[in-house]
């Protein structure tokens, strides 16, 4: 039995919420039955002591971080890593990493050169860690994700958050490349209530807007805007939304989007990025640095019939990824 050893530390630090978690949990559930048909010993590994003592035959790092030191570069047992996207370095202007976090990507990016492979969710953020990483294409394997079997059309949504009758929803954050600016822009032209859920936006008050990162959110008029944090009973929220829009000037994967669609929730998104690749021919696409577009996009989504589409599977990610593993035997 190939015993491989999946680093769990986004499920109990600040990723535990966010995209990088709900990668980390989804794959492992999925995944863990389906490993031993095929020779492999899934062990969830949270510190460097059950590390060193689990004697791996592979180990799978589910996150990668830029700017900070968060994969050795001395490797004892084959390793697979998981790159989720590298928008910060699409966009350097906005996501300056210091002169700490400058030392540390080159750290990462020694780190990688002696990697067996490395997974991304989209054809899109492949590319780029080829050019702003170095990645070699022999090593790169693109395995994209998937909803939640939990996200699905229901007749009685319940309103636990008393929104309105009709509104425009956002899930995410609101970092540059989320283009939250131009999506309240829009919202206000199509004086359709607006409603964000995600942790970032609650506590915007809390943020220092004079840094590179937030500037963007300065002269935000937040009226018309509900702003909830997380919540963890998405479903009933996908499901009231007139519409849901992803206004990304870039984006790694895009899964709200798959999330909305399979709640058979309307969307309207960017064509930039993966969100292409990721939405399909099912949704309405506009140019994300246009207020007027996204404004026409939402109208039109709006008056589209309510269709439910399951294109990816998380059994898909998962028979996927062991094969990734399959190939270091």
């Amino acid at each position: 039995m190939t015993r491989v050893g999946f680093v769990i530390t986004p499920l109990s630090s600040g990723h535990a919420v966010r995209g990088v978690g709900f990668y980390t949990k989804r794959l492992l559930n999925h995944m863990k039955p389906m490993a031993s048909d095929l020779g492999f010993e899934i062990l969830e590994i949270g510190s460097y002591l059950e590390f060193r003592n689990s004697n791996l035959d592979i180990v799978h790092y589910p996150f990668f971080d830029l700017f900070t030191a968060s994969l050795p570069i001395i490797k004892s047992t084959k390793t697979v890593v998981t790159i989720h996207d590298v928008i910060p370095l699409v966009f350097p202007d906005h996501y300056p990493p210091g002169v700490r976090g400058w030392i540390n990507l080159q750290f990462q990016k020694l780190s990688l050169s002696n990697v067996d492979r490395v997974i991304t969710d989209s054809f899109y953020s492949l590319t780029n860690i080829n050019k702003f990483l170095g990645v070699p294409p022999h090593k790169l394997r693109l395995v994209h994700l998937a909803a939640d079997p939990v996200f699905k059309k229901i007749p009685h949504p319940a309103n636990k958050y008393n929104l309105p009758s009709k509104f425009v929803l956002y899930v995410g954050d609101i970092n540059y490349n989320k283009n939250i600016p131009l999506l309240v822009q829009a919202c206000k032209k199509l004086s359709l209530p607006l409603v964000i859920v995600g942790k970032q936006a609650l506590e915007m008050e809390k943020l220092n807007l004079s840094h590179p990162e937030l500037r963007h959110l300065r002269d935000i008029n937040w009226s018309g805007v509900t702003r909830l944090g997380f919540v963890d009973d998405l479903v009933d929220i996908y499901n009231l939304a007139s519409v849901y829009c992803q206004p990304s000037l870039s984006e790694g994967f895009g899964l709200p989007v798959l999330e909305a669609q399979a709640c058979g929730t309307p969307v309207a998104c960017s064509r930039s990025g993966s969100l292409p690749e990721v939405a399909g021919d099912t949704v309405v696409y506009f140019d994300p640095y246009s207020v007027d577009n996204i404004v026409s996009s939402l109208s039109a989504a709006i008056k589209q019939k309510r269709v439910v589409v399951n294109t990816f599977s998380w059994e898909k990610t998962a028979s996927q990824t062991l094969m990734v593993y399959e190939e270091l035997l």
